[in-house]
């Protein structure tokens, strides 16, 4: 690497984002391929705002000569309506995990968490039935995981949010798209206890169990082992729904190679070059 080596400077925009690892993921990648990335954390919490500041944090990064930017919480689909453009898988999903800023001026929105929780799964839970999934939380990340789903496969999928009419949108959109009869069926409901007593899989992606957010999202008592256990949430990486579910004997899936597997889709966004996806994830398994 020269010191004459352009800069390609990239960042983050969510809240209570401090101890993300993003930026160590990225930049260690960046050294393998020869080239000089900075990523830096754009914390809503810090600059003690909301995502109502994101039209003056998306011009004030393109007047930096920023390359792109990641979303996340609570950003992910406020952010839409700020765009020119939608990659398909963004637009399918409706919500946004990273932007990209055109040399014409330009923002288009693209979704890699979809892609990121695809490779986790088959990566960490290859064998997964996926004929009756329960879906907790519909947020940004819940409706990229639900792509995932049908993505893969999946038959059946139960889907829950503090906000029912979040759930019910989500399972009208998802519908929409798989209108044969082999498709998978997804369906909004509130009884998490039903919803769980007949199904193969759970995954958890609301906040709860982040390190500002401690706690479970349901009652443990609702787990059995022939379940298995995902969750969005990768710091801590060891949450305490991960630690109830394997005290009942189910296989479990952290949010590790969720983070993997979105940052190399982002990282190949922002820089053009292919990024290694196995090596990103080992990475950051060693910070952890």
């Amino acid at each position: 690497m020269t010191h004459a080596e352009p800069k390609i400077l990239v960042g983050l925009v969510g809240a209570g984002i401090q101890q993300s690892l993003s930026p160590a993921m990225h930049e260690a990648e960046a050294r393998h391929h020869g080239l000089n990335l900075l990523y830096q954390l754009i914390d809503l919490d810090v600059l003690r705002c909301g995502a109502e500041a994101l039209p003056k944090l998306l011009e004030a990064a393109q007047l930096m000569g920023f390359a792109g930017l990641n979303i996340t919480f609570p950003c992910k689909q406020a952010v839409i309506p700020l765009l020119d453009e939608l990659s398909p898988e963004a637009g399918a999903i409706g919500a946004v995990n990273t932007v990209i800023f055109g040399t014409d001026g330009s923002t288009t929105g693209h979704n890699t968490d979809s892609p990121g929780w695809r490779w986790a799964l088959q990566h960490g839970l290859p064998h997964a039935d996926l004929s009756r999934v329960v879906l907790l939380g519909c947020g940004g990340a819940g409706a990229a995981i639900a792509d995932a789903l049908v993505r893969l496969g999946a038959k059946h999928i139960f889907l829950i949010d503090r906000e029912p009419k979040r759930a019910a949108e989500l399972a009208a959109r998802l519908n929409a798209r798989t209108n044969t009869a082999s498709a998978a069926r997804a369906e909004a409901t509130s009884d998490l206890a039903a919803a769980l007593a007949g199904a193969s899989g759970l995954v958890h992606a609301t906040p709860t169990g982040m390190e500002k957010m401690p706690g479970t999202p349901l009652p443990a008592h609702l787990l059995r082992k022939e379940l298995w256990v995902a969750d969005a949430v990768y710091f801590p990486i060891e949450t305490a729904l991960l630690t109830a579910a394997r005290a009942c004997g189910c296989a479990t899936l952290d949010g590790g190679g969720m983070a993997a597997g979105q940052a190399a889709g982002a990282f190949r966004l922002f820089t053009g070059r292919e990024p290694d996806v196995v090596r990103m994830y080992g990475h950051l398994r060693r910070l952890l």
